[in-house]
């Protein structure tokens, strides 16, 4: 798709385009087993009038799906940030806190003991809530200001991307934070829901922004690279500079 447009108009084919080799590359680790971890957990069993017994779960941690998703979110948040033309500060806050909304999911999942577990889950939590609102209320106004037709749109596809965002921690929740659920349940689970956050997003983010006729044009050291100046300039050069 993105030889059909210029390379000044294909940032969102290039940001589209890491985000699933990203994804390609973490699901094959998974499957060769080679992005699998194990988590060793001692459940205590206490009952009255006899000594206290012990379980050992061992439960796997598929850590390569971390390693994904600190890169392929932060592009997918890039994506959406470009389209509604969030501020570079806004941009900055809503990147750092995914980063450390995947982290400290990480670490929850390697954690054996409840309360340190629960802890950075909460963690987790409050940073995708720090997303939300970078993307839901300043995004939201600045796509308004752009026109109809993009604020429509980024409505329609951010609506989209939080809804599976927010199903993400829930199946966690039963997955690794309370073992209701089993692995290969959690697999199925997470699969489908990068499935439907990662290509199917893409190709409906590239397939209906390519119709704007309003679609981002990056000239300068995007297109051309280094000019006889030797400078970098993002946008029109301006002709009376």
């Amino acid at each position: 798709m993105a030889f059909r447009v210029p390379v000044q108009k294909r940032l969102f084919h290039i940001l589209t385009a890491f985000i699933t080799t990203f994804a390609t590359l973490s699901y094959y680790a998974m499957a060769v087993g080679d992005g699998v971890g194990q988590n060793k957990i001692l459940i205590k069993h206490s009952v009255k009038h006899f000594p206290d017994t012990y379980d050992t779960i061992y439960r796997e941690v598929y850590w390569a799906r971390y390693v994904d998703w600190s890169v392929t979110t932060p592009l997918l948040l890039l994506d959406l940030c470009f389209l509604a033309g969030l501020s570079g500060a806004s941009i900055l806050v809503a990147v750092v806190a995914d980063l450390i909304m995947i982290l400290t999911g990480l670490f929850a999942a390697f954690q054996v003991d409840d309360a340190s577990k629960w802890g950075w889950y909460a963690m987790a939590c409050i940073a995708y809530l720090v997303v939300v609102y970078q993307l839901a209320i300043n995004g939201r106004e600045t796509a308004k200001a752009k026109d109809n037709k993009t604020a429509t749109f980024f409505a329609a596809i951010g609506g989209f991307t939080f809804l599976l965002w927010t199903i993400y921690p829930i199946i966690w929740g039963i997955a690794d934070g309370s073992r209701k659920i089993d692995v290969d349940a959690e697999i199925i689970a997470y699969a489908v829901l990068d499935i439907l956050a990662k290509p199917v997003f893409g190709f409906w983010l590239l397939f209906t922004h390519d119709n704007f006729a309003s679609t981002a044009s990056i000239d300068g050291f995007w297109a051309n690279g280094l000019g006889k100046e030797g400078t970098l300039r993002v946008g029109d050069d301006d002709e009376g500079a």
